[in-house]
């Protein structure tokens, strides 16, 4: 463990860690990301507790995260990335300190760090919040009112078409196949259908 104690090492660990934190943050549920996650923040922790540090950088580091979140949710989404970006980097290169508080940090190592972490956050993560803002391209509600046709029988489970389309269907009554439809709501991927019994 005495290779964490290596101001260097212990910063990579950190900058992992915020990294893959922020990754797990817009794309939540995979797992791997949360255990690496707390794997580098774990040893970065470790070295914060052994070291010297600056502590005024380690509330820049915890301040970053809050640009970050919001980014999330506000329409000036770059703007509020890049505060949370130049926040960390800043937070990171002098968390920890000399003595005399000088940072400790390799400054090329710093330097090389800090761009990489900022091109792949910036293209990343920005990428995966704009997905996260998408509207579905497909609206499934639209298709509520339509008329089709019953493809198949129609009872707990069937088949219709809508503009082209097959969908899986259900009705309350059964509906033989090749009868007009009409939709009434959707459950999921399953439209709620029955006859459709309008002339237009």
């Amino acid at each position: 463990m005495d290779f964490l104690l290596d101001p260097n090492v212990a910063y990579l660990f950190l900058v992992g860690g915020v990294l893959l934190g922020l990754l797990a943050i817009v794309s939540p549920g995979t797992g791997m990301l949360e255990v690496g996650t707390f794997f580098c923040l774990a040893a970065a922790g470790y070295a914060v507790y052994n070291l010297n540090v600056n502590w005024w950088a380690l509330v820049v580091l915890g301040l970053s995260l809050v640009p970050f979140i919001l980014a999330i949710q506000a329409p000036k989404r770059e703007l509020l990335l890049a505060l949370s970006i130049i926040g960390f980097i800043v937070g990171s290169v002098f968390l920890f300190s000399a003595e005399n508080g000088a940072p400790t940090v390799n400054p090329i190592l710093a330097s090389i760090a800090s761009i990489v972490l900022a091109v792949f956050a910036w293209i990343a993560v920005r990428k995966s919040i704009q997905a996260y803002h998408l509207h579905p391209t497909h609206d499934l509600n639209v298709l509520v009112g339509q008329v089709g046709e019953a493809r198949t029988e129609i009872t707990d489970e069937g088949s219709v078409q809508i503009a082209g389309e097959l969908w899986s269907a259900r009705s309350a009554n059964p509906i033989a196949a090749g009868t007009p439809i009409r939709v009434l709501q959707r459950d999921g991927f399953v439209l709620v259908v029955e006859k459709n019994l309008s002339k237009s």
